[in-house]
């Protein structure tokens, strides 16, 4: 249908490519600032696919329902018209209903502040091929969206799922922290007004733009422009979340191995890194992070990675953990702690010229590192303290660079036994 390209910005035009693929994505994550044109592609698609696929059917969410009428409702309105095919679409408003009459393929909108009604719709024939998560923010987290996913989610093939938000301004917002990973099936895509014709938006709408940019240059990133401009309270200001391949993995020659023992539902971390010292950078590129994995199976995993059984430093706050792991055969030793061993390691780490961080490779690494925020006193203010929650990661790197904070101390630690390993 080549008037979704007509009515849809051509930054989203990539976009439409993939969807008329012979392989198309199943997970479409849209992400942008006020007037980028994420909901208009979104409900042009919507309804070109429930039109062009016989046995397709939509449903539409947001957290609330009662919001549903004043947005997607209107939006979906608004694309039926402007793709010329408003008569070949029957409204049910006090049904949140839209029939495309050819076909009987039905657009439906639910919100997800009563799941029972999730649960209880019906279709008379086909399934829901059209799956759109609108204001994406607004739900509880991806334990939320995949309840929902998998009550929909059946009887048919060839799924697209939209899920459409304007990114939080906290970097501790879940949402913002999901669209790090990039799982197979998954496309992101990020839009501003800037990418929109002038005058889809009319002079008005830049003009505000750019009183805002004037004065509020943070304000103006973050609405306008759609960017995580932070809280102020974030604890590392130098990351880079970024792919590390293969060829630049094979040059680190200054690995550094670090672990931190899960506690009850705490998982296991085991960190591996490149400290390059000159330039004063760390890059992180290997995890494992696991609830509930025995020493044994942890050690195994170890091996897989450190098939030269280098050193390994891990929390000495579990000494049986690390016999069970040097009588495996690891070599393994427990961190020197000290009154200030935690503040001054997550200093170091503060002082790296960059922290940079592979996504892809340590999920959890590039989440906790980047979600980590000082402690709120009971005003809310930030105070200088760390919080000792959501920071495996973070304490797996600490142990790893034991050895270099001590050098950069300038009071060596002294050498440890690994138990007549090396």
């Amino acid at each position: 249908m080549n008037i979704l390209y007509d009515k849809t910005a051509p930054s989203f035009h990539s976009l439409l490519d993939q969807l008329s693929g012979p392989e198309p994505p199943v997970h479409f994550w849209l992400s942008g600032g006020r007037g980028s044109g994420k909901s208009s592609f979104v409900s042009l698609a919507v309804a070109a696919g429930v039109m062009e696929n016989p046995g397709a059917n939509a449903i539409i969410l947001r957290k609330v329902g009662k919001y549903l009428r004043e947005s997607v409702y209107e939006q979906m309105l608004w694309a039926i018209d402007a793709l010329g095919v408003a008569d070949d679409w029957e409204t049910k408003v006090s049904l949140m209903e839209l029939t495309y009459l050819p076909t009987g393929g039905r657009i439906i909108f639910r919100g997800a502040d009563n799941p029972r009604k999730i649960k209880s719709t019906k279709l008379q024939s086909g399934y829901f091929r059209y799956i759109w998560f609108e204001e994406l923010d607004e739900f509880a987290g991806m334990g939320e969206i995949r309840n929902i996913l998998q009550t929909v989610m059946r009887g048919g093939d060839g799924f697209s799922v939209f899920y459409t938000y304007n990114p939080p301004k906290s970097v501790r917002s879940w949402v913002n922290a999901e669209a790090l990973n990039k799982p197979a099936g998954r496309v992101t895509h990020h839009s501003s007004y800037l990418t929109v014709p002038r005058e889809w938006l009319g002079e008005q709408f830049f003009l505000e733009a750019e009183r805002l940019r004037a004065v509020n240059p943070a304000s103006y990133a973050h609405e306008y422009l759609g960017e995580v401009t932070g809280t102020g309270g974030e604890v590392f200001s130098n990351l880079t979340l970024r792919e590390i391949p293969e060829s630049e993995i094979a040059a680190f020659d200054r690995i550094r191995r670090g672990i931190d023992f899960g506690y009850a539902v705490d998982p296991f971390v085991y960190l591996v890194l490149h400290y390059d010292k000159t330039r004063r950078k760390i890059y992180i590129y290997h995890e494992i992070c696991k609830a509930g994995l025995s020493n044994r199976a942890a050690v195994e995993l170890i091996r897989l990675e450190n098939v030269s059984n280098s050193p390994v430093t891990a929390d000495s706050a579990e000494p049986k953990s690390i016999r069970e792991m040097r009588d495996s055969g690891l070599k393994i030793k427990g961190a020197k702690k000290g009154p200030d061993s935690v503040e001054y390691g997550i200093k170091l780490l503060q002082d790296m010229e960059e922290i940079v961080i592979d996504p892809v490779r340590c999920p959890n690494a590039a989440r906790e590192f980047t979600n980590y925020e000082y402690q709120r006193d009971k005003d809310g203010n930030y105070s200088a303290s760390f919080p000792d929650r959501d920071n495996h990661t973070i304490d797996a790197a600490r142990y790893a660079l034991e050895d270099d904070m001590s050098d950069n101390r300038g009071k060596a630690y002294k050498r440890r036994d690994f138990g007549g390993l090396l």
